[in-house]
């Protein structure tokens, strides 16, 4: 099957993001511990962005800057943000423009087999500072197969999200691209909210065959917290778009080992859910 990328045109995304940012830790718990989500611990990166003659490549993880491509990436919390994040979720483009991706474990409540119905949304979020305030997710979309038995090829959820002063979430800071049958051979950034952090991490490093159903990649740091984080392919710096090829997840919830991580490929199974997604918005 070709490579096949949905797009949507995109309205402008935010400006006046330049600045480094200093970390601060947390300690917290999170609402679940099943793979990468809210699980607090581990070392923090070094904090800043890697230098012009850095590989992208290297696999170790650092604090990325504030950009209109970082600032699609952000937090996720239950009710409001004065407990744990636990995820993490980006804006993926959408023809109702209010389209977020991340795993299905983050979204989904196994034992009330349920979606949990609370979710709210905090883009670029940074030290409790939140530059465009929490957005609330009014539906979450899973796979059938995944409620019924969590099936880790099917772990990616689409939430859809409410209105913010009028605004959906894309007009504000733009979107990604739904990369699909992409290939197992990929140089992707994935950026991702640790649970111990209250800053963002991101990684450069290409992707690996784990499974004919599953992407693999090697970047450090990636602990509790970071499931549903976007990996992101071919980000244009003229379009400010990217294709996110897989999210953070999958095999073992993502992996066991904050400095392996894994991802569902996205097949046909994806593409029939994001149009789900669309068509249930």
């Amino acid at each position: 099957m070709l490579p096949l990328t949905f797009t949507v045109v995109m309205a402008a995304a935010v400006v006046g993001y330049a600045s480094e940012q200093t970390d601060t830790s947390s300690g917290g718990g999170g609402r679940s511990s099943f793979g990468k989500s809210g699980e607090a611990g581990g070392q923090d990166p070094q904090d800043q962005d890697p230098s012009a003659t850095a590989p992208a490549d290297d696999g170790n993880a650092y604090t990325p800057r504030r950009t209109e491509q970082n600032a699609r990436v952000g937090a996720v919390f239950e009710k409001d943000d004065s407990g744990d994040h636990f995820c993490t979720a980006s804006v993926v483009q959408s023809p109702g423009r209010n389209m977020l991706i991340t795993a299905a474990h983050c979204a989904y409540d196994s034992d009330a087999r349920s979606t949990v119905n609370d979710l709210v949304f905090a883009p670029d979020y940074r030290n409790g500072e939140e530059p465009t305030g929490l957005w609330k997710v009014k539906k979450v979309i899973v796979d059938d197969r995944w409620a019924k038995s969590q099936d880790e090829d099917l772990d990616v959820a689409f939430l859809i999200l409410d209105k913010k002063k009028g605004k959906q979430v894309q007009d504000v800071l733009g979107g990604n691209t739904l990369g699909i049958d992409r290939g197992f051979d990929n140089e992707v950034k994935i950026t991702g909210y640790p649970t111990s952090r209250n800053t963002p991490i991101s990684c450069q490093n290409r992707t690996t065959k784990f499974s004919d159903t599953q992407l693999r990649v090697q970047c450090t740091d990636f602990e509790g917290g970071t499931s549903g984080s976007p990996w992101l392919a071919d980000y244009d710096p003229k379009s400010h778009t990217g294709t996110v090829i897989g999210v953070l997840g999958g095999h073992e919830g993502g992996g066991d080992e904050d400095d392996v991580s894994y991802a569902a490929y996205f097949d046909d199974d994806i593409a029939k859910l994001y149009k789900h997604a669309q068509d249930e918005d």
